[in-house]
């Protein structure tokens, strides 16, 4: 039944120094609204959960439905493929993080609380930078044929 959760798919951007990666996530949803929170949950043995962990900032590119081939670049870890933003146009936010300039739109956090337990770290990231980018439906998980889940 965990496989039945929605979920959407977003590619993360994070930094550390003048390093930037990205990964597609999908264990993500809003907490508060005042102050506006978003929860991430990150693989623990990651190179973005490092990332991630050392810098305190991290940024959601939300994908829009006919985007299934970039989450899944996205999935690959960087040790294996290098630089994923290499041929995906970008920007860097307010928080340093990468966005992706063809997304629907984007969200920028820092992080305010962690919690690691399992494989997984949840971070809460206070949002401290938003926007729209175009109009479109969003990239289920649901929607890919995938499966990402217990």
């Amino acid at each position: 039944m965990l496989r039945k959760i929605p979920h959407g798919l977003y590619i993360c951007g994070v930094k550390e120094g003048d390093e930037v990666n990205g990964y597609t996530a999908s264990w993500v949803m809003q907490a508060s609204f005042t102050p506006p929170l978003v929860v991430n949950c990150v693989k623990q043995d990651s190179k973005s959960h490092a990332m991630l962990k050392a810098s305190g900032v991290f940024a959601l590119s939300i994908l829009g439905a006919e985007q299934k081939d970039l989450a899944q670049a996205f999935f690959k870890p960087q040790r294996r493929v290098g630089n994923k933003f290499e041929e995906v146009e970008f920007y860097l936010g307010e928080t340093g993080c990468p966005i992706i300039t063809d997304s629907l739109g984007y969200v920028e956090c820092r992080v305010v609380g962690s919690v690691e337990q399992g494989d997984h770290t949840v971070f809460v990231g206070e949002v401290i930078a938003a926007g729209v980018h175009r109009e479109g439906e969003p990239l289920l998980l649901e929607s890919t044929g995938w499966q990402y889940g217990g």
